[in-house]
């Protein structure tokens, strides 16, 4: 072995250099940036609303209540004095808001690389991928059920985008590995393809305790230092109305001991799952989240915790869910003025009903993106690559709301308000007079560079120029996109002892049989 050696095993990974980029990049996009939300919210309650639905929600908790469906969980919650009768708990409001004062309002969560630390919370917004869907579809090969190869097509955009802060969910559910040993599998390439922010799904002790396990690896942390600080989260879903049930809550208080963040984000479908009128869809929904909380402050006093909102609609002709409707737009909000009053950071989603990524796909993305934004939402789920009410992910629809996502960056650049002496350009005003323009003026010539958003997909020119190049649309500039984005892309960088401990602790996971199942 040459003296070369140790230090070309050192890296694995890292951007191409030379005549690999000569061609230049797929895009040129914004830089790697946390977005600060520097509106006021829309607040669509008055005092009197906000006062309503808390009544609701803790009349809810005390009077109807809520079921565990875990022994563990209803121990806790019978010491702390809940009424527990079976496995339905009742809780009282003065508990469940002392409980809720002990979780923090903000935190930080820090993956392998420290400078993609995320702050939850305040005024900051993050985006994250889409996640669980079980298909896919392009305009190559259609939809079809999610497999591996997908699976690692979407971690290369979800880690090759700036606008995306997370790596969530598995963006396509990959159902050509046995769920035994998918989560191994995926986490790995989760954890090798990408440096962000990673997720655990709540779905059985073993799952979890074997992403945390890889997580710590890939960081290269102690135990001491895991535990010491967020270093990845979960989110769990209620199973509404009214429940919560035994792997999510088990994930959760495993989670909630080691100092890692939890979601708690209730599914609650106006009309189906929860009652038609928006302010009862949001009071159930809140309290099957702060329920959740409550327990987890019990367990472990000031964990971080977030509380998040999946509530929308139903088609009531056909039964089948709705996205980025009117109706889903205002329960956000509502649900962001609610999450202030408690203090609590908040997640959404950007989500659609759409079966392709087309015109109904984007304004109803948009619609949800936007609400999102009014409402002062912390972290947004599903923010690229989401199609069919969450059945399909979609790299077209990926890449198409990465373009949204960047548009929203800009929108919060202070310099779109600034309001100096320079920025209201009276010189250059009187430079050009009556009836002349702004073109060739210096005030114009030193900035129009950086003065407006300059998309990476939207084209901006008329129809003829448009026409004779092709006239080609939207999504299928997005696919031209992709690929050049999986042709270009380059896996972070990763210490090579580190990658071969991760390896190590897969392949002894899959020797052991990996999670348990049925089958």
């Amino acid at each position: 072995m040459n003296d070369a050696t140790p230090s070309r095993r050192r890296r694995h990974g890292g951007r191409r250099t030379g005549t690999d980029r000569a061609a230049g990049p797929a895009i040129a996009q914004m830089p790697w940036r946390i977005p600060v939300n520097t509106d006021r919210p829309t607040e669509p309650l008055d005092e009197e609303g906000v006062a309503a639905i808390h009544s609701g929600a803790m009349r809810i908790l005390s009077e109807i209540g809520i079921e565990f469906l875990n022994d563990t969980a209803l121990d806790h919650l019978r010491q702390a004095g809940c009424r527990v009768e079976g496995q339905t708990v009742r809780f009282d409001p003065d508990f469940v808001m002392e409980m809720v004062g002990k979780a923090p309002a903000e935190f930080t969560i820090t993956p392998r690389n420290p400078d993609r630390a995320l702050p939850i919370g305040g005024r900051h917004m993050v985006f994250v991928n889409v996640s669980s869907p079980p298909n896919a579809w392009d305009l190559e090969r259609g939809k079809r059920p999610g497999d591996f190869e997908t699976f690692r097509e979407f971690m290369k955009l979800t880690q090759y985008f700036n606008c995306i802060h997370i790596a969530g969910g598995y963006p396509v559910e990959p159902i050509d590995i046995h769920a035994s040993v998918r989560h191994l599998d995926c986490l790995f390439e989760k954890l090798t393809l990408a440096d962000k922010v990673a997720h655990a799904y709540s779905l059985g002790p073993e799952r979890v305790e074997d992403v945390m396990e890889m997580v710590r690896i890939a960081g290269g942390l102690t135990h001491e230092e895991f535990d010491a600080s967020p270093r990845m989260y979960t989110n769990i879903n209620s199973v509404s109305p009214l429940k919560h049930d035994w792997p999510m809550l088990d994930g959760a208080m495993r989670l909630a001991r080691r100092g890692q963040p939890v979601v708690v984000t209730p599914f609650t479908l106006a009309g189906a799952m929860a009652p038609v009128t928006m302010s009862g869809a949001v009071a159930l929904s809140l309290a099957e989240g702060l329920a959740a909380i409550a327990l987890l402050q019990w367990i472990a006093p000031g964990c971080p915790v977030a509380i998040g909102t999946f509530t929308s609609n139903v088609d009531m002709k056909s039964g089948a869910p709705a996205f980025g409707t009117p109706e889903y737009m205002r329960a956000t909000q509502m649900t962001g003025q609610m999450a202030r009053f408690y203090g609590l950071p908040m997640r959404a989603s950007g989500v659609c009903a759409a079966n392709v990524p087309d015109g109904q796909a984007m304004w109803e993305t948009s619609n949800s993106i936007w609400s999102a934004v009014q409402s002062g939402t912390n972290m947004v789920y599903h923010a690229a690559g989401w199609l069919e009410g969450g059945l399909i992910a979609s790299p077209e629809k990926f890449v198409m709301d990465c373009e949204l996502l960047q548009q929203v960056q800009r929108y919060f650049d202070p310099a779109l308000t600034a309001t100096t002496e320079d920025d209201l350009g009276l010189d250059a005003i009187a430079e050009v007079g009556p009836g002349g323009h702004f073109f060739g003026c210096d005030h114009t010539q030193a900035r129009y560079q950086t003065a407006f958003y300059q998309p990476f997909l939207s084209d901006w020119r008329n129809f003829e120029a448009w026409a004779n190049e092709g006239g080609v649309w939207t999504a299928e500039r997005a696919h031209r996109i992709y690929k050049r984005i999986l042709a270009e892309f380059e896996p972070p960088e990763m210490d090579i002892a580190i990658r071969d401990e991760l390896a190590d602790f897969v392949a002894r996971r899959k020797a052991e049989g990996g999670a348990p199942t049925d089958f």
